[in-house]
């Protein structure tokens, strides 16, 4: 694991806690480990990062991993009003339905069907047993549909020659080139439109 990536996960493991603290002086009675957990989205640039330091915060310390990928829309959801709407190729409906309201109700546990990309169709149900932190890990995740359900909300930042080199790297060029084309300037009118960016707590 690279240092960056350990920096940026000891911010936010901070800033976690600093909530957490907030929260127990708030309230005598309540656990700094509260039965309903804390959410934290993790949005931002493509390549930035966000997989990985959601994974690494996971593996150190047990918590719950949402990817906002498994939720991208299905074929028939992709109308021209809907893509043209800026966040609007993410189903922001399904993700609240079936993951962040039961989680803010308190659910031991839960299941959805991730979207496959490959095949264009809803895969296997996984199986979803929240921490006491879930992280909302992807691009959109910040969306004003979800915001009031997240605790924190992170921003991953990259300069555009460091996002190409890693995206080439990590989908080849014919990938890097469908990125270039239309993920990228999606993303970018979802961050313009909303001020995704400043309006996030933590930015890193």
């Amino acid at each position: 694991m690279n240092m960056k990536t350990e920096t940026a996960a000891e911010r936010l493991y901070e800033k976690i806690e600093e909530i957490r603290k907030k929260e127990a002086v708030s309230d005598g009675e309540r656990s700094p480990f509260p039965h309903v957990p804390l959410l934290a989205a993790i949005d931002g640039r493509c390549g930035a990062g966000k997989t990985t330091l959601a994974s690494f915060l996971c593996e150190k310390f047990g918590w719950s991993v949402l990817h906002l990928d498994h939720f991208f829309l299905r074929p028939e959801q992709r109308t021209k009003e809907r893509l043209g709407t800026p966040g609007g190729n993410v189903d922001y409906e399904r993700f609240l339905e079936e993951v962040l309201v039961p989680i803010k109700k308190g659910v031991k546990e839960l299941s959805y069907r991730p979207f496959d990309c490959h095949r264009q169709e809803l895969a296997e149900p996984v199986l979803i047993r929240p921490s006491g932190v879930c992280l909302v890990e992807g691009s959109y995740s910040a969306h004003p549909a979800l915001w009031d359900y997240c605790d924190l909300h992170v921003f991953l930042s990259i300069d555009a020659e460091e996002q190409m080199r890693r995206i080439v790297r990590r989908n080849g060029e014919d990938g890097a080139r469908i990125f270039r084309e239309r993920w990228i300037p999606m993303e970018e009118k979802y961050f313009a439109a909303y001020r995704t960016k400043e309006r996030c707590e933590l930015c890193l």
